[in-house]
């Protein structure tokens, strides 16, 4: 059962104004930790993305169909799921709190689905994030089915670009990221990136 002392603190006020300020949480083992690196990890939305080569072969074939909102809880509850049932940092208040995020407009996601089996049954890959301003805020990937979970990356950073959205928070940069282009900016950086993009009212989906 999810802790009320918890999603007490995760209100959306308060998740609103932690994300303005460049804050994100994290549960592990039942306690509510809040971030903020001191390097912050960012994926362009300009000429700098990259898909390496054989992705772009695989997405070519068409074997992935790409939705935006489709399944919302499916896809947190997803990205929470481990071989072998581990925990992980999206514990239950979490996906709670991003679900009120998401019934607001400002939580988002996104599915990939195989070309023949669209929104049948549940996605074989996808992403979850959060929209203030012009800013999107991945949260958590996951898949099912190899590459599924990239091609739902690759759709997530053309529809931002469709939407004129100007940045894309990854908190943290790995190597599989930065094969597409991620990278890292000091923390005083990112918030003078942050201010800027909140300043740009967007809409991650047609009203």
């Amino acid at each position: 059962m999810p802790d009320p002392k918890i999603l007490a603190v995760l209100s959306p006020e308060n998740l609103v104004a932690a994300y303005a300020q460049g804050v994100f949480p994290m549960v592990e083992e039942g306690r509510l930790m809040w971030f903020s690196p001191t390097r912050r990890g960012l994926l362009p939305l300009d000429d700098r993305f990259h898909v390496p080569r054989r992705l772009r072969r695989t997405l070519r074939t068409g074997r992935f169909v790409c939705t935006t909102d489709r399944c919302f809880p499916e896809v947190v509850r997803l990205c929470a799921e481990r071989p072998g049932g581990e925990p992980t940092w999206i514990s239950s208040e979490i996906r709670v709190a991003y679900g009120r995020l998401h019934e607001l407009g400002l939580a988002h996601s996104v599915e990939a689905w195989p070309a023949d089996g669209v929104g049948r049954g549940e996605p074989i890959g996808g992403l979850y994030g959060v929209t203030l301003g012009g800013a999107f805020f991945g949260e958590s990937m996951f898949h099912r089915v190899t590459d599924a979970g990239k091609a739902a990356l690759v759709h997530s950073v053309k529809h931002l670009r469709r939407r004129r959205f100007v940045l894309y928070d990854i908190q943290w940069t790995t190597p599989n990221l930065e094969r597409y282009g991620g990278y890292e900016v000091p923390r005083e950086e990112y918030l003078s990136l942050l201010a800027a993009a909140l300043r740009r009212p967007r809409r991650f989906c047609e009203p």
